[in-house]
């Protein structure tokens, strides 16, 4: 089937098979690799990319489900202005490390903020339930997003 999105802000046509799922789509046939295959079930959120300005789980998503939509990578959010903002707080509260569940965070902050769904530690936490981080424990990611909503974190 043919699908027709928006990709990175670029329209995009692809042929796609019934089953293909939009991360295998985008890592396999485009190259765009910062989504991560990790649980396959929609549990830890690696895989994130943001369809029509919210996250999703793209190891569980069809590549024909976002025909008509905007899909965004983190490939594309790093051209951004939003991008150095997030980048910049994450950075000066050192909260990444490895960066395998980094882009999924990076790219779900920025849904949460466009939104504007973040207004405490409760809605931060809430907000970002679906990703997992393995290595940083998620005290300075609190603080990195709440930094940026512009709320408070607690010690």
């Amino acid at each position: 089937m043919r699908v027709h999105l928006t990709l990175n802000g670029r329209p995009t046509e692809l042929d796609v098979a019934p089953s293909d799922l939009l991360l295998d789509v985008l890592r396999d046939r485009l190259g765009l690799t910062g989504g991560k295959r990790s649980c396959d079930v929609q549990v830890c959120g690696a895989c994130t990319v943001l369809v029509d300005g919210g996250p999703v789980s793209s190891c569980t998503y069809l590549a024909a489900e976002a025909h008509g939509r905007q899909v965004m990578t983190i490939e594309g959010f790093r051209e951004t202005p939003a991008f150095d903002q997030i980048a910049d707080a994450f950075a000066r509260h050192a909260a990444l490390q490895c960066g395998f569940c980094t882009t999924a965070l990076v790219l779900t902050t920025h849904a949460l903020l466009e939104e504007g769904e973040l207004t405490d530690e409760a809605s931060i936490r809430h907000g970002l339930s679906g990703n997992l981080c393995r290595c940083t424990g998620y005290r300075a990611i609190l603080e990195a997003v709440a930094d940026l909503a512009g709320a408070e974190a607690s010690a």
